[in-house]
């Protein structure tokens, strides 16, 4: 792979890695938001005892839960492009 290749892809790799930390800051505040909403539909579910307060709690903890998968991917893929980001960079300083 030649050197100009190399700049782009590491450029490339770059900008994802930018859009996906992003990604990860707004994923971070829905999280908190989220939980805490779950939490009070917990709480009310509790005091009132209803089935139809319990089954809002279940469904705003369910999506508590997938925004948490979502997040965990996304930092997934952080740290692979993180890795392919050194990797490039070491290609880089070689060839020079």
């Amino acid at each position: 792979m030649s050197r100009a290749q190399i700049e782009r892809k590491l450029r490339n790799v770059s900008d994802q890695v930018r859009s996906l930390r992003d990604e990860l800051q707004v994923t971070d505040e829905q999280i908190i938001q989220l939980a805490d909403e779950a939490d009070d539909a917990r709480l009310r579910a509790l005091v009132s005892e209803t089935p139809v307060a319990e089954k809002e709690h279940r469904k705003a903890s369910r999506h508590v839960d997938r925004l948490r998968k979502h997040r965990a991917r996304v930092a997934a893929k952080i740290a692979t492009l993180d890795a392919e980001q050194d990797a490039l960079l070491d290609r880089l300083t070689a060839s020079s």
